[in-house]
């Protein structure tokens, strides 16, 4: 494939929501694993410095080029509009400021742990905080074109954007110059989707790719017994491209015809005690090499 470039995300080492899993990594050692293996990118990763000369000096030392960083927002809250477009806007000044072109952004309000099941609860959005949320979205992507950058969204699990109907429901919603897709294959089946239709579908809105895959008995598991989204991962949920049950020959197949070109950040999310770092990012390598082909 053409004008396709593949980066790994750090969080394939070092997570950023379950602090224990891979704290042990440092900013050196995560980059210098990933450029061995010939990745070209990666995604801001807790550990790495957050001075941009300081950053720029180590990416470009390993070799390496900062893609994006998430955003969480709480855009479907009127009363922390202001409040919430500040961050945002500095947030994409330090990724504008590291040469970035994209924003991972996704909005994580309405949600609340239930501390007495260790579960959480996701309301869905109520007609008014639809509004409320692709309101704030615009003013948001708006200022990502102001700098040359797009906002990407993120749909995901355990998010008020998750199911194929809410997805959609943000698509058709949404200015198509301000609001762009990011295409994850493994929220996509995790959410209930298929990922080929779904490309199919909104390939004009994908601007960036993230690629995991998943293993179907632990996401069985998961909607069997209703546990939360960090136990899944916990448990093993995702994992690399060509490792689980999603079948990326004919989504490579759709990419090519349509000539994608951009990033792809590999993505497994994994306990890296239990899943190595380096050896599933070899393995994703060679098999995203040989589909990509």
């Amino acid at each position: 494939m053409k004008n396709v470039h593949f980066g790994i995300s750090a969080i394939n080492w070092v997570n950023e929501d379950i602090l224990e899993m891979g704290d042990n990594y440092t900013a050196e050692e995560v980059l210098t694993d990933m450029s061995s293996l010939g990745f070209e990118g990666t995604e801001f990763c807790r550990k790495f410095p957050r001075d941009v000369e300081q950053l720029k000096q180590l990416m470009s030392s390993k070799s390496m080029v900062l893609t994006s960083q998430w955003k969480s927002v709480h855009f479907s809250d009127p009363s922390k509009r202001e409040e919430e477009l500040q961050a945002f806007r500095e947030h994409a000044d330090f990724l504008n400021a590291m040469g970035c072109k994209y924003v991972v952004t996704c909005e994580t309000g309405n949600a609340f742990e239930d501390l007495t099941k260790n579960s959480v609860r996701v309301e869905p959005l109520t007609d008014e905080q639809w509004k409320h949320m692709v309101d704030g979205l615009h003013q948001a992507g708006s200022y990502c074109k102001e700098l040359g950058m797009k906002l990407v969204y993120h749909y995901h699990g355990e998010t008020v954007v998750e199911s194929r109907e809410e997805i959609d429901r943000l698509m058709k919603s949404t200015d198509p110059e301000l609001v762009h897709m990011l295409y994850d294959t493994g929220h996509a089946y995790f959410g209930g989707s298929d990922p080929l239709e779904l490309l199919q579908t909104y390939y004009d809105r994908i601007a960036y790719i993230h690629l995991k895959d998943i293993r179907q008995a632990v996401l069985d598991e998961k909607r069997a017994e209703g546990y939360r989204f960090r136990d899944a991962v916990r448990k093993g949920v995702f994992t690399v491209p060509g490792d689980g049950c999603i079948d990326f020959v004919p989504i490579f197949a759709e990419l090519k015809a349509r000539g994608y070109e951009g990033w792809m950040i590999v993505e497994a999310e994994q306990d890296p005690t239990i899943a190595n770092p380096v050896e599933y990012a070899r393995k994703a390598k060679v098999y995203l090499d040989e589909v990509s082909a």
